[in-house]
């Protein structure tokens, strides 16, 4: 089960990545270097599996959260460097929150529960309807405003369901 850890901060380099020595992956892999404004830094690996919210395209300066599986291994260096799943480009007029959620719709962590509407978009990740219930599944939610309860109830816009 996908442990998701999150890590938000500002951009500051992107850089190919070698991937293999035949260079049949050349220019399909990216190191991502984040700042998140305290002087800690970590890399992201960037892979074509990487899901971007809103296919956004990122560069340098850009303010993001990555997510990536903390119980996945991870080497052994300064700064730390893992393997991102998704990255969300940061937009004041949305709010973004990916977890597994229940059968009641609350993510792990309890503090977010979801109140669909027959306005909630739900789709794969592939941008095709998904036309199950969503719940006890690793989620996307994009959501505007919350409640100040805990956890924070919500009516999202759209949901994207992590098949994997």
């Amino acid at each position: 089960m996908v442990n998701f850890k999150s890590y938000t901060g500002t951009i500051t380099m992107i850089s190919d990545l070698m991937s293999s020595q035949n260079d049949t992956g050349a220019g399909c892999y990216k190191l991502m270097s984040i700042d998140d404004g305290t002087g800690s830094i970590i890399n992201f690996v960037v892979s074509p599996a990487t899901y971007f919210v809103d296919h956004a395209m990122v560069a340098a300066g850009d303010k993001v959260t990555g997510y990536y599986d903390a119980n996945a291994p991870v080497p052994l260096i300064f700064p730390p460097q893992y393997q991102a799943l998704i990255v969300v480009k940061l937009n004041p007029l949305q709010n973004v929150k990916v977890d597994f959620f229940n059968s009641q719709l609350e993510s792990r962590d309890g503090q977010l529960k979801l109140n669909l509407s027959p306005f909630t978009q739900i789709s794969l990740t592939n941008g095709q309807a998904f036309s199950k219930n969503p719940a006890n599944r690793n989620l996307i939610v994009i959501y505007g405003p919350s409640t100040k309860s805990i956890p924070a109830q919500t009516t999202p816009y759209k949901i994207i369901v992590l098949c994997w």
